[in-house]
């Protein structure tokens, strides 16, 4: 047998999806945002959501 070909296995796989609603202005924030720092928008919300539930703990 030949060895696996393709992308190797993300250690922490990011699979799951959600979908939200954002008024205008949030979305506007969020894009300026994301340029700013050179980031997706994924992983600005999944910083979001680190910083809540840091803030939780506190």
């Amino acid at each position: 047998m030949s060895p696996k070909m393709g992308r190797p296995k993300a250690e922490n796989p990011k699979d799951i999806r959600f979908s939200i609603r954002l008024d205008a202005e949030t979305e506007k924030r969020l894009q300026e945002y994301c340029k700013e720092h050179g980031i997706a928008k994924g992983e600005a919300i999944r910083r979001g959501i680190h910083l809540l539930l840091s803030d939780k703990k506190k």
